[in-house]
């Protein structure tokens, strides 16, 4: 026998805010930033969409709470080891993160209203660098390199046509079909022979260009005496 609607909604287990929140990076996860709204998250929730104010004020309020929940996955800097270590490991973290959640890469530096994960990740990074010798301005130099490569890379990486050398030789001979040959010949030499070669991987890009971040900002500490702060 169906039940009654009131009886069904008594029976309802009610939401909590953490259920909302990773209900909602799901929904992100699965159709993008723009694809999530309140109707349809209520919806995944079985709810109504008057139920989700409780939880949150509003979608930037909504927001908020999922880029906390994405900053609270990355790895913090580890106490016992050296910051290059620390970094290099917090970047690859943030990459995966990154990796997971792809909708989030323009907004994890843009709340006006960080959660606490949000803060004590930052709050950490920092910490680690000043206690290896880094001044503050020099913080700021690391800090902005290390951001501008992992969220460049990211978005780069996220955006390539193709994930297998067949799908790029395909793309390549797309490419360069409507233009007479050697019209493009370093362009033409770079995907023949690296881009197209057995293995490639955009990817494994990143530990490259992350381990000369990191040795010129050791060089940098260096100069400056490389001492931690008193």
């Amino acid at each position: 026998m169906t039940e009654p609607g009131n009886v069904r909604e008594a029976r309802r287990v009610p939401w909590n805010k953490h259920q909302v929140l990773r209900t909602a990076i799901d929904l992100a996860d699965g159709g993008g930033i723009d694809s999530l709204s309140m109707r349809k998250l209520s919806q995944a929730l079985g709810g109504a969409t008057m139920s989700l104010y409780n939880h949150v004020a509003d979608k930037e309020d909504l927001l908020d709470g999922m880029i906390d929940i994405v900053f609270g996955e990355i790895g913090l800097p580890s106490g016992g080891a050296d910051w290059k270590t620390s970094m290099r490991e917090r970047a690859t973290s943030l990459l995966d993160v990154l990796g997971r959640h792809r909708w989030a890469i323009g907004l994890m530096e843009s709340r006006r209203r960080p959660g606490p994960a949000n803060l004590r990740h930052h709050d950490a990074v920092i910490g680690k660098l000043r206690a290896a010798g880094f001044d503050v301005a020099m913080v700021a130099h690391a800090y902005s390199l290390l951001d501008g490569y992992i969220y460049g890379f990211a978005l780069t990486n996220l955006s390539l046509p193709f994930d297998t050398t067949d799908e790029m030789t395909a793309m390549a001979e797309d490419m360069f079909e409507p233009f007479p040959a050697g019209e493009y010949p370093n362009l033409a030499e770079f995907v023949a022979d690296h881009v197209m070669q057995p293995g490639y991987d955009f990817g494994a890009e990143f530990a490259y260009g992350l381990d000369l971040i990191l040795d010129g900002l050791e060089m940098a500490l260096n100069a400056m005496g490389g001492f931690p702060p008193l």
